[in-house]
């Protein structure tokens, strides 16, 4: 969790390699509320936050930037208990995004919502994944 920078308020969590999504984009990447850990929604993006466009590797990218968060946090993907998939071209991806996540993901550790939208916020995005995690 960064905390080098007194712009950062306790609870929230900004991995090092992310403190441009707080200071640009202004929004904490989670929040520690109590025992609880809130994922802002994480999708396939490289550090300068360009869209990364084939469609593996932007999923790979979504679960990557999720662990690094969720590790600044003190957790693992264990320790998430409910999450929230948004997907764009679900018939077209989802079978492709699944395989990925029950690669990364433990199988029924956690509540899901897969749900399908029209648009994410870049132009590009196919799929986000936010959470909810269990603090330690």
């Amino acid at each position: 969790m960064q905390r080098g920078h007194s712009q950062v308020p306790p609870g929230v969590i900004v991995p090092d390699d992310m403190s441009n999504i707080y200071h640009d984009l202004g929004y904490a990447p989670a929040v520690r509320v109590g025992d609880l850990v809130f994922c802002a929604g994480q999708v396939g993006r490289d550090s300068q936050l360009s869209v990364i466009l084939e469609p593996q590797a932007q999923f790979e990218a979504c679960w990557n930037n999720l662990e690094r968060v969720l590790a600044a946090a003190g957790c693992t993907f264990d320790d998430v208990v409910d999450m929230t998939t948004y997907h764009v071209d679900m018939p077209l991806h989802y079978a492709l995004f699944k395989e990925v996540k029950n690669r990364r993901f433990p199988r029924g550790k956690s509540a899901w919502t897969a749900i399908g939208v029209q648009s994410l916020s870049r132009p590009g995005l196919l799929a986000e994944i936010k959470c909810i995690a269990r603090g330690r």
